[in-house]
C-alpha cells in the first residue's frame, strides 16, 4: 500500500498549483482519501477528503472556494487543485487513506513573492 504525493512547488500569492496523489496496492473506489498539511511549528490541518464510491467531498473552511479535490479512478489518482494561494497555505501537503491514516511522503508548497 502506497500513496505518493507530488506537484508542490514555489508559487506567488494568487497563483495555482495542482497536487497529485498516486495510490498503489489498493483501489481508490474502496477508500476515502484525504489531503492534510503541516506547516513548521503548527498542528496538522485536514484540508479536504473525497469519499469512496460516491465521490462526495468535504473541505476545511480554509480551503472552501479555493481548493477542489477530485479523483481519476482509472489512474488511481486523487488531485487537489489549489487556486488563489496565500502565504498561509505554505506547508508540506500529504495525502492519506482516511480509514487507517496510511500516508506517504508529502510535497512542499511554498507561497511567496
Amino acid at each position: 500500500v502506497q500513496l505518493q504525493a507530488s506537484g508542490g512547488g514555489l508559487v506567488q500569492p494568487g497563483g495555482s498549483l495542482t497536487l497529485s496523489c498516486v495510490l498503489s496496492g489498493f483501489d481508490l473506489d474502496d477508500y476515502t482519501i484525504g489531503w492534510f498539511r503541516q506547516a513548521p511549528g503548527k498542528e496538522r490541518e485536514g484540508i479536504s477528503c473525497i469519499r469512496q464510491r460516491d465521490g462526495s467531498s468535504t473541505y476545511a473552511d480554509s480551503a472552501k472556494g479555493r481548493f477542489t479535490i477530485s479523483r481519476d479512478n482509472a489512474k488511481n489518482t486523487v488531485y487537489l487543485q489549489m487556486n488563489s494561494l496565500k502565504p498561509e497555505d505554505t506547508a508540506v501537503y500529504y495525502c492519506r487513506r482516511v480509514r487507517d491514516d496510511i500516508r506517504g511522503k508529502g510535497t512542499q508548497v511554498t507561497v511567496s513573492s
